[in-house]
């Protein structure tokens, strides 16, 4: 089939070792409709056999294929070639072809790709998952707010998603949200909506460091060894906020806190350049931009060698970082919106939207209190184990495999 292409990647001895014999594993396509994690994929292929349909472009432009083909896993991709469009109709016809090869369909989120899955699923008899680890509404809001789109657009942009999510909602099987918030959200379009956890967190890699070993990450990191480091983990975004984060150093660092402030991920070019904008003195001094590391391999040491994480948003999921910070044992100061608000309770420092001047207090806070900091965290990282732990979450998504497909 014109623009179709299947890549086959390694048997994964190690892992296969480890299943019981006797569990069944089921065949499961994921659709992806843009980037996934490569934890969530390398999680998924130990769990079930596992197949994945992705858009062709964003697969290889994203570094998702390089990330896949290094892990040498059990796995199968499907790349379908084309736009946006011609992705929609070629992926459509792939899965009518196809679908009965599949014991259940995994659809990421609940939009363009979950139709796709959800057509095919039901014409064809095959359960459809969905995974919602965004809310589609809040998130394209953010847009207008930003002014990135004018009314017409974002009049139009919302009929579409709220459409999307009434059809698909009626048409899955189930839907998995990450976490209590955005399970609240699925909800409202799709009644058998649960909690799914993603791909959980490490917590034998996210764990706490001792200032011996902190000192020693920052020497390996190249990382200032004797000031006040803050952790930016996002992505630059039309959900993310990090103007505030940037004016919340700038305001810890003219109260006398000697700051440094660095961000982890794509746009992080982006990021440096915004704090001119902002007015922010001597920003070359204390500013860090690094590309986003590998998150199996090396985030998880910057979470461990920072003072301080702060996550500014407009809107919010599930918000993974904030999770691993906390698995840290790192202090966290975050804004009080949607899953951060719900999940991060009593854990984090959490202050109003857009309030760059109470990060600044929180920060303060933390840097002249390091202890009681660090204890809250401590009990947040007890939260972490106990709920949102990766063989909870992979063990969770089996049983709800095994609960859809019937023997």
């Amino acid at each position: 089939m014109s623009g179709v292409a299947c890549n086959t990647f390694g048997q994964a001895p190690a892992i296969a070792a480890t299943r019981p014999a006797d569990r069944i594993r089921r065949r499961v396509l994921f659709v992806v409709e843009g980037f996934t994690d490569i934890r969530f994929v390398s999680g998924l292929s130990e769990i079930c056999e596992l197949t994945m349909l992705a858009p062709m472009r964003a697969y290889r432009a994203s570094g998702l294929y390089d990330r896949v083909k290094a892990l040498d896993c059990d796995l199968r991709v499907i790349e379908i070639g084309g736009g946006r469009a011609a992705f929609q109709l070629r992926s459509l016809r792939w899965l009518w072809h196809n679908a009965r090869d599949f014991d259940l369909i995994l659809a990421q989120e609940v939009l363009r790709g979950a139709l796709n899955a959800n057509l095919a699923g039901s014409l064809r008899g095959v359960p459809v998952v969905t995974y919602m680890g965004i809310a589609p509404l809040e998130y394209f809001r953010c847009r207008r707010e930003r002014r990135q789109i004018g009314p017409l657009k974002a009049l139009v942009g919302e009929v579409a998603i709220r459409t999307l999510m009434a059809i698909n909602g009626r048409l899955a099987t189930r839907c998995l949200a990450m976490g209590p918030y955005l399970r609240a959200v699925a909800q409202r379009a799709c009644p058998r909506s649960m909690i799914g956890l993603y791909y959980g967190v490490d917590t034998a890699r996210f764990q706490p460091a001792s200032p011996s070993d902190r000192l020693e990450l920052r020497t390996r990191l190249d990382l200032p060894r004797d000031r006040f480091v803050v952790l930016f983990p996002s992505r630059i975004s039309h959900e993310k906020d990090p103007a505030t984060v940037i004016r919340a150093v700038a305001e810890v660092r003219a109260r006398g806190l000697d700051a440094v402030l660095i961000n982890l991920g794509g746009g992080w070019r982006e990021f440096l350049s915004l704090a001119p904008t902002l007015g922010a003195r001597d920003a070359d001094e204390w500013l860090i931009g690094r590309p986003a590391a590998h998150p199996m391999t090396e985030v998880f040491a910057y979470f461990r060698a920072a003072d301080a994480v702060a996550m500014a948003s407009l809107a919010e999921g599930a918000a993974f970082a904030t999770l691993e910070a906390l698995a840290c044992g790192t202090p966290l100061v975050a804004t009080a919106v949607g899953g951060m608000a719900v999940q991060l309770n009593g854990f984090a420092r959490l202050v109003p939207r857009s309030d760059a001047h109470a990060m600044a207090d929180e920060l303060l806070w933390i840097a002249a209190n390091p202890t009681p900091a660090r204890d809250q965290a401590l009990r947040g990282r007890e939260y972490v184990v106990r709920e949102w732990a990766r063989d909870k979450a992979f063990a969770d998504l089996r049983q709800t495999f095994d609960e859809i497909v019937q023997p």
